[in-house]
């Protein structure tokens, strides 16, 4: 029997600090993740403090021969640098290093080509990809590259496709199914808003545990690891919560900071999801030293998405992982849960959340059915809370909690 194992292609993280290099080293250990995600093996890291970004070489000159020599001592194969490159950054870096030159956004929207598993997914993401290629089709001169490794997934693999007119071409197409897939989506919101079952959609930064969380309430059987953009596609999921009150619990992709504008636009219809949703359950990785800029960037996005007046649960996660207990805050939260979601601690108090939120979006109805409207009876139990009902001469008496949009019906 022979051992064999996957070779990891050896990368250079490069970073330039315009301010707080601290803010720059956090920076290029969440590139870190991102690179290892993506597949490939870190061999150094370099960090330089500029008051702004060379336009011609991303670093300085002097930081461009120091690369260089890393590169020979440490036999890399790549570079990455932690900002979007222009294509002139690009050309001129290949040029000077005489290896792969790739940036954040690449990197992201690699890994997102090799985690999409819809067909929407995997047309939102190569739709991304075209957008990004086509602006850099002078830069690039590596394209179509043909030898595998990190930032080479779907369609820059497609030798054909750098021609820009047939690019073109490709995205009016890909712009035409999204079209089609927004109108699909906004007719099952149309539906879903026929229906009073509350929508909590659950967002936060990736990797903070939001598909641990939809596993363990619904046994949605969704990927969990620990990597970034371990999912992407979003997955919705009935749960009934101990009360006896149904919602619709959807997951939806990662946020990250520095999101590519390019994902942003190709996912709008997939992150809009938060937009319609009743209640946003946020999912916050405790133990992760960026938490309060990561909070931060999960807020960025969703006021990018125009997510207003939401109620907010914010669920502090992974409290397992922390070696103190601080005071964990969130003032832009209606409530706050502390939890360790895959030890199960916590759960009761997110369903308590849960049920107190409903609660405050829904009205008071005291009422008597006559007996042939008992329907509705069945109806108030399923998407509202029945307090107390009792068998009267002149019909069934009805005390209950009933969404505002149901109440006008009753």
């Amino acid at each position: 029997m022979y051992e064999t194992k996957e070779v990891l292609e050896k990368v250079i993280l490069v970073a330039v600090s315009t301010g707080k290099e601290e803010d720059a080293a956090e920076s290029l250990d969440e590139l870190e993740e991102l690179a290892k995600t993506a597949g490939a093996q870190v061999a150094g890291r370099v960090i330089q403090n500029l008051e702004h970004v060379n336009n011609a070489t991303y670093v300085g000159i002097g930081k461009v021969q120091e690369i260089k020599e890393l590169i020979w001592e440490t036999e890399a194969e790549a570079v990455i640098c932690d900002d979007e490159l222009s294509p002139a950054q690009y050309k001129n870096l290949e040029d000077e290093l005489n290896v792969k030159v790739m940036d954040r956004t690449l990197i992201i929207l690699d890994i997102f080509a090799g985690r999409a598993k819809t067909a929407e997914g995997k047309i939102q993401v190569e739709l991304a990809q075209l957008r990004y290629r086509s602006t850099r089709l002078i830069g690039m001169r590596n394209l179509s590259r043909q030898g595998g490794g990190i930032g080479t997934r779907g369609p820059g693999e497609k030798k054909l496709e750098v021609d820009r007119r047939l690019i073109r071409n490709r995205i009016s197409q890909l712009k035409e199914q999204v079209l089609e897939m927004e109108n699909h989506r906004q007719v099952t919101r149309a539906k879903r808003q026929e229906n009073p079952v509350p929508v909590v959609g659950i967002v936060g930064y990736t990797n903070a545990g939001k598909s641990t969380l939809l596993n363990t309430l619904t046994n949605a059987s969704v990927l969990e690891e620990d990597k970034l953009f371990a999912t992407l596609d979003p997955t919705t999921r009935n749960y009934k919560l101990p009360d006896g009150q149904e919602v619709l619990l959807t997951d939806t992709v990662g946020f990250i900071r520095k999101l590519p504008h390019h994902l942003i636009d190709a996912f709008r219809s997939t992150l809009e999801e938060a937009k319609y949703s009743d209640i946003i359950l946020h999912v916050v990785d405790a133990s992760n030293p960026s938490m309060d800029k990561n909070i931060h960037a999960v807020y960025e996005t969703l006021e990018n998405l125009d997510v207003r007046d939401k109620t907010i649960i914010t669920v502090f996660n992974k409290q397992d992982k922390l070696t103190e207990k601080p005071i964990l805050r969130d003032f832009r939260a209606d409530y706050v849960v502390n939890a360790a979601i895959k030890k199960g601690i916590g759960l009761d108090e997110i369903n308590t959340a849960l049920e107190q939120a409903l609660k405050s979006m829904r009205v008071l109805v005291e009422k008597v059915f006559d007996y042939s409207d008992a329907g509705k009876i069945g109806k108030i139990r399923k998407y509202g809370q029945l307090i107390s009902e009792e068998y009267k001469n002149d019909g069934i008496y009805v005390k209950a909690y009933v969404p505002s949009s149901m109440a006008k019906q009753l």
